[in-house]
């Protein structure tokens, strides 16, 4: 009897609680709206991804100023970023991939090589984003969207194409009385001037060098000379720098190094790299792409830019290639990360406003042709160069395949570096060289 009186007390109790929320609920709802909204609106507030890329702080501060115009535009997603020196940059992007930490795993970020990584896994496959979204492919330079493929499919987008154009300092070009370069200039011309612009004291040491260009360039000799590195710089079988064309081109490189007409690749490394040796008039012409620019531009200096001179009969050889914005295949909001990416490379995003800072030669024709890059009032005044490589620019400094990183770290760089150095000549180095390339493609069971 106990029992059934205090189970009819709490039903009574129940029943009374459930009147009594029914009766109060109206009358609670303005001060639910104030307590409750606030809580949902936290709850459903800004998605946060993570942006990560290398660079000085210099770099930094323009990332962040294209980062707060995403969000200005995108108030729901906001961006964290992670900045690293680019010594320290992989590093410690590979640590975080291996945590499996997809909360500390960046969403986006500046990646090279892209083949690489994919191949790895950690790169999500932007097929289906591009197919869902219809965003436009065919606005990219000839051959560069390739930097950025794995087995046929997109995982990257090349913020810029990193082609080369011939930087002159007119100062120095007017003090010998020398014409300034133009778009017919062939190596020959290019040797000629070299012999006016070089000086080299009583004692043999060089006060100014005509050139100074990074020997990891090299390839643009020798794809202007109708050579090339590998067969297929995608699916290689074999080494092809042991042949003539590749051969005398590297032999062209050399002898204006041996000349004194161009610095050696450590020398210019020890001075403090090409834009230092520009600015300091150590060297009177740069080979370099568009990242120099706004250096110059700040230091008023007196240039301008040309088509890099090519060889009678030969070809325009730019090398189309460029670090890539990529998403993690680990983002716990691809979502939101999509949507920063592709308007990073959007003509009226991030390619904007990249371009209009002086900072690249962008990736999109459509903004290379607009006045955001022709129409700057900052030099150079020839422009157009960058956009005449551009539209000849073809695979071939970079291979398309995972191992080429390694392939070229261990092997290929580093038995050039004899020849750039002095030590040894072309027809000493590359058949040895081509043997060990071969050797390592048949290693990694190349061509697939």
């Amino acid at each position: 009897m106990h029992r059934y009186r205090t189970i009819l007390f709490l039903a009574l109790l129940l029943a009374g609680a459930l009147a009594f929320s029914a009766c109060t609920a109206p009358a609670a709802a303005p001060a639910e709206s104030g307590a409750a909204a606030g809580g949902e609106e936290a709850a459903a507030g800004p998605t946060t991804i993570t942006w990560a890329f290398w660079g000085s702080p210099e770099e930094k501060a323009s990332h962040e100023r294209v980062a707060n115009a995403f969000m200005e535009e995108n108030p729901d997603i906001q961006i964290e970023i992670l900045n690293e020196p680019w010594g320290d940059y992989f590093t410690k992007i590979q640590a975080l991939w291996a945590s499996g930490d997809s909360e500390a795993i960046p969403d986006v970020l500046f990646l090279w090589p892209t083949p690489r990584y994919a191949a790895e896994g950690v790169l999500e496959n932007l097929d289906p984003w591009i197919e869902k979204s219809g965003y436009n492919l065919d606005d990219y330079w000839p051959a560069l969207l390739e930097s950025a493929m794995y087995e046929g499919s997109v995982y990257g987008f090349p913020r810029d194409i990193g082609l080369e154009v011939l930087y002159y300092n007119k100062d120095i070009f007017d003090e010998v009385g020398l014409d300034y370069p133009t778009e017919e200039w062939t190596w020959d011309d290019l040797l000629a001037a070299a012999e006016q612009l070089t000086v080299v004291d009583a004692n043999g040491r060089v006060e100014r060098y005509a050139l100074a260009m990074e020997g990891g360039k090299y390839q643009l000799w020798v794809g202007q000379n109708h050579g090339s590195i590998l067969d297929d710089m995608r699916n290689p079988s074999k080494c092809t720098l042991d042949q003539p064309e590749a051969v005398e081109a590297i032999q062209f490189f050399a002898d204006m190094m041996d000349n004194n007409y161009a610095m050696r690749d450590a020398d210019l490394g020890q001075a403090g790299g090409d834009a230092a040796v520009f600015l300091s008039g150590q060297a009177a012409m740069i080979i370099q792409n568009s990242s120099r620019v706004s250096a110059f531009n700040a230091a008023d200096m007196n240039y301008d830019v040309q088509v890099v001179p090519i060889p009678e009969g030969g070809q325009r050889s730019a090398s189309a290639g460029g670090a890539a914005w990529v998403m993690s295949s680990g983002s716990d909001d691809k979502d939101a990360a999509w949507t920063f990416l592709s308007w990073l490379q959007s003509k009226e995003g991030g390619q904007k406003l990249y371009t209009e800072s002086g900072e690249i030669f962008p990736a999109l024709r459509s903004v290379a042709e607009s006045d955001a890059f022709l129409k700057q009032d900052a030099p150079p005044a020839n422009r157009q160069a960058f956009l005449t490589e551009a539209e000849n620019a073809k695979v071939g400094r970079f291979g398309y395949f995972p191992e080429w990183g390694e392939l070229d770290g261990s092997v290929i760089s580093p038995a050039l570096q004899q020849i750039w150095a002095g030590e040894a000549t072309p027809d000493e180095v590359l058949p040895a060289l081509c043997e060990q390339v071969n050797a390592f493609l048949a290693d990694n069971g190349y061509p697939k």
